[in-house]
C-alpha cells in the first residue's frame, strides 16, 4: 500500500466516525457558551460568535459589564448595525481603575438589569456578557440568581459569557466552555496595548 493510499483509507474512517457524529447529534437549540482562563481572546472569540450571527440575519445584544471607559474597535464596528444589534456599553473600566467597589456593584446590577431582560426576550437570537464573569468572581452580582436567569432564557436564544474566573456554578450549567491560556503575551514584553489587537 502507497502512502497516498494508507492517508486516504485514514481519512475515510476518520470520515466515517465523524459522520456517525454528526448522525446523533441531532438536539436543536440554544446554546450556553463561556469564554473564560487568563489568556487573550475571551472577548475575542465572542465579538466573532456575534459576527456570524449578524451574517445569519439573528437579531442580536451585547452587553459590556467591565469595558466602557474607553473606545474599542468592536464597539465602532458593531454599532455599524442599529437594526439587528442592541449595544449596550454599560461598564466604567476595570476595577483597579474604579476604586469603588459599591460603584462597580451599582454598575454591573444596572448591566444586569439590560442583560436580564434580554434573556427573558425571545426576539434576540443572540446575547453576548461580555465580562459577566468578572463581575460573578467579585461578587457584584449573585451567581445562582444569574444561573437561574440564563437556564430559563427562551429555548432557541444562543447566549456567550466572556471574562476570567468563571465560577463553577455557571461552567456546570454551560453547553460549551473554552479556557484560553496564556502562553506568550505582547504586554509582558512592554508593548501597550493596540488598536485592532486588544482596542
Amino acid at each position: 500500500m502507497t502512502a497516498d493510499e494508507r492517508h486516504r483509507e485514514r481519512m475515510q474512517r476518520k470520515k466515517a466516525l465523524v459522520d456517525r457524529k454528526i448522525a446523533r447529534a441531532t438536539i436543536e437549540r440554544g446554546v450556553l457558551v463561556v469564554n473564560t482562563g487568563n489568556g487573550k481572546g475571551k472577548s475575542s472569540s465572542g465579538f466573532g460568535m456575534l459576527a456570524r450571527s449578524l451574517g445569519h440575519g439573528f437579531h442580536c445584544g451585547v452587553v459590556q459589564f467591565i469595558k466602557g471607559s474607553f473606545s474599542t474597535g468592536e464597539e465602532a464596528f458593531f454599532r455599524r448595525f442599529p437594526d439587528e444589534l442592541d449595544y449596550h456599553v454599560m461598564g466604567e473600566g476595570y476595577t483597579w481603575e474604579t476604586q469603588d467597589k459599591a460603584r462597580d456593584i451599582r454598575t454591573a446590577e444596572a448591566a444586569w438589569d439590560v442583560a436580564a431582560a434580554m434573556l427573558s426576550d425571545a426576539r434576540y437570537d443572540f446575547v453576548l456578557l461580555d465580562e459577566l464573569n468578572i463581575a460573578l468572581v467579585k461578587g457584584y452580582l449573585d451567581v445562582a440568581k444569574v444561573c437561574q436567569v440564563l437556564a430559563a432564557r427562551p429555548p432557541q436564544q444562543h447566549v456567550v459569557v466572556t471574562g476570567r474566573g468563571a465560577p463553577d456554578a455557571l461552567v456546570e450549567i454551560a453547553d460549551t466552555v473554552t479556557e484560553m491560556r496564556v502562553v506568550k503575551h505582547a504586554f509582558q514584553a512592554g508593548i501597550k496595548a493596540q488598536k485592532g489587537i486588544e482596542l
